[in-house]
């Protein structure tokens, strides 16, 4: 039985490589941006823990934790946009498609 010889593959367009290279550039910027925030959340939130450790005095009231769970929440949900996709690209074209189909479909019973 003899092989046939492997075509060789298509070379890839430019303007493919370069759209790829584009949307690996701002998913990179996306995980940044994240991880920019975590490291602003974490400085922070410690120089907030430090001065209210030194100045709650004798009464021992801790309120840090109050500007770390509000400021975690936000941080919660960014991780959520980052890595799960909520409110992605993705999303927001599916979602816009279904509020065309609707419009349209609801106009055309009217």
């Amino acid at each position: 039985m003899t092989e046939l010889p492997e075509q060789p593959a298509m070379p890839e367009s430019p303007v493919a490589r370069d759209d790829r290279l584009d949307a690996a550039r701002k998913r990179a910027e996306e995980i940044q941006g994240f991880y920019v925030h975590l490291i602003v959340y974490v400085v922070v939130n410690a120089g907030l823990f430090t001065i209210n450790a030194l100045s709650r005095g004798d009464s021992g009231v801790w309120w840090f934790y109050w500007p770390l769970a509000g400021w975690g929440i936000g941080l919660l949900i960014h991780a959520a946009t980052t890595y799960l996709g909520v409110f992605s690209e993705d999303w927001k074209e599916r979602k816009a498609r279904q509020l065309f189909e609707r419009e349209h479909h609801g106009s055309a019973r009217a």
